[in-house]
């Protein structure tokens, strides 16, 4: 009686066990039905929006303050009305160039789903296709980062040190990296 209740018990396990290792072998189900394959909703909308989506970490995480986190911090980094003016119109212009590009990416991957989905795709049009959208991708990455360079000119070595300890990077105990082109008062 004993045995066989084991017994059960682990054939229960392993058919249970065996049908979570199986959904989790299988991480792109339920991706089909989304209208392009290779993007989510979140980045749909992110590309839609503007909004940098990770793309200019390399310069966040080594002390290139972004316009966007600039402005949210505007009251604690003590800008004056120039510095926000110039933050602003440097969000703006970032915003709009970053949703043109995002708007063309998405046309890209749409595009390159359709060929898939059609079975029109050779390859030829997937090589020109993905040479494209990594171009696209790209301007995309630099537009993000370049902004970045350029709110530097705009703060002071204070404001970026502090922007530093606001942002949880640094301690109040060490300075922020001195960038050539940065503007000092």
């Amino acid at each position: 009686m004993f045995k066989a209740r084991l017994i059960m018990t682990v054939a229960v396990m392993t058919l249970t066990v065996g049908g979570s290792l199986a959904q989790t072998q299988q991480p792109y189900a339920g991706l089909q039905s989304r209208p392009i394959k290779a993007l989510s909703d979140r980045e749909l909308a992110d590309l839609r929006g503007g909004r940098g989506m990770g793309l200019a970490l390399a310069a966040e995480l080594n002390g290139y303050p972004g316009p966007v986190h600039v402005i949210e911090l505007a009251d604690a980094l003590a800008l004056t009305a120039e510095q926000r003016g110039r933050m602003q119109h440097l969000h703006e212009t970032m915003k709009a160039e970053a949703i043109a590009l995002g708007e063309r990416l998405i046309e890209q991957e749409a595009d390159l789903d359709r060929q898939f989905a059609t079975r029109t795709i050779t390859p030829v049009i997937l090589d020109a296709a993905t040479t494209r959208i990594g171009q696209t991708k790209a301007e995309l990455w630099a537009t993000h980062l370049r902004y970045h360079l350029a709110t530097m000119e705009v703060l002071t070595p204070d404001q970026v040190r502090r922007y530093s300890e606001l942002r949880g990077y640094t301690s109040g105990a060490q300075g922020a990296p001195h960038h050539p082109g940065m503007h000092h008062r």
